[in-house]
């Protein structure tokens, strides 16, 4: 018997063409929480931090450039990978976390939504085109997939664009060491729904929501310098060391759960696309995810891995991840029809999820 299933069609990323090299924050003055200037060296700072994240350049979107408008390069070329026509979407639902802001303003736009905005320059006309948004933290594209997936196993629609879109560099604080962690970037999919006999495509999913006790370990808060701090504007704060430990504990556990959900061994898996979010902290993550099922040596080049030249882009970070491999842009990285995939993501909120996904 057929049944539905949620096929991805069509993918595009855009990776801004300005880099930001670690040398490059070597001017830069950094301050704790307190508003005390840090004693260390900045060339130690940046070294330190090198070798935590494994992190050497990122790329930050130009001046001028807004977040729908990376989202519309990813977007374009995840239409076209696909071969459809614009206006035959259903649904584009748009993840992000800062909504629109500017080089000189980092306050949040989000009316019109993003998604709104990027309907709007796609030119696309068709008013049962539905556009929304979604806020979810970092794992906020992995959810629109998972959304999308709902809705086109529902029947309710056949076509559905989800979009990743993020400029971390408006709201990072350039006095806070952690903001050199921050990257821009856009990815896009379209997902079509598809009658098959055998599971192909989405094959399961799981999210969850830890906020009880992690709610703050991301949040909005003023600059550690004191006189940026009187501006009363917000910058992304994290309590890295705290963040480091959750996802270590947790993110294994979330993967490992949705696959017991579908019956998948670890050892069915052909690539784990997580979250980049610190490239020592993906390699724990994926060595304690193989510890669950007793193998102690992660099977070699399971794991593509872009942090250490594109930084983190937050919601991003996955479909860009999963753009490049596909196309054949992260090489030896390779995927072809059969293989399963799990694509993974951990972020504010404290949010966790993971899509299952069977290339067709």
């Amino acid at each position: 018997m057929k049944k539905l299933y949620s096929i991805i069609t069509g993918t595009g990323s855009y990776i801004p063409e300005k880099r930001m090299k670690n040398e490059d924050f070597l001017s830069y003055e950094f301050y704790d929480s307190t508003g005390e200037k840090l004693p260390t060296a900045s060339e130690d700072i940046v070294s330190k931090f090198l070798e935590i994240t494994t992190i050497s350049e990122r790329r930050y979107a130009e001046d001028g450039q807004s977040t729908s408008d990376l989202a519309l390069y990813a977007a374009q070329r995840a239409i076209e990978s696909a071969g459809i026509d614009k206006e035959e979407l259903d649904y584009i639902i748009f993840a992000h976390n800062f909504g629109e802001t500017s080089a000189e303003n980092n306050r949040m736009d989000i009316l019109p939504s993003l998604a709104a905005r990027l309907k709007q320059k796609l030119g696309i006309a068709n008013p049962d085109t539905v556009a929304y948004d979604l806020l979810f933290g970092c794992p906020g594209w992995v959810q629109a997939v998972i959304q999308a997936d709902y809705i086109l196993r529902s029947g309710d629609a056949k076509k559905i664009l989800a979009v990743g879109a993020d400029i971390l560099s408006h709201i990072s604080d350039p006095h806070d060491r952690d903001s050199m962690i921050y990257a821009d970037g856009a990815g896009a999919a379209v997902l079509e729904s598809c009658e098959s006999e055998m599971p192909t495509g989405v094959l399961g999913h799981g999210s969850r929501s830890d906020a009880l006790d992690y709610v703050n370990m991301l949040h909005m808060g003023y600059s550690y310098e004191k006189k940026l701090a009187g501006s009363k504007e917000l910058f992304l704060k994290m309590n890295g060391r705290r963040l480091y430990q959750y996802a270590l504990e947790n993110v294994p556990k979330a993967i490992k759960a949705t696959l017991d959900k579908l019956g998948l061994h670890i050892n069915k898996i052909k690539k784990v696309l997580i979250h980049q979010a610190n490239g020592k902290m993906d390699d724990a993550i994926l060595t304690r995810l193989y510890r669950l099922y007793d193998i102690k040596e992660v099977p070699e080049g399971v794991m593509p891995m872009t942090i250490s030249w594109l930084g983190n882009s937050s919601v991003a970070t996955v479909p860009t991840l999963f753009d490049m491999v596909r196309r054949g842009k992260l090489m030896p990285h390779e995927i072809s029809s059969g293989d399963i995939l799990v694509m993974a993501s951990v972020g504010a909120g404290m949010n966790i999820n993971c899509v299952v996904y069977k290339m067709d």
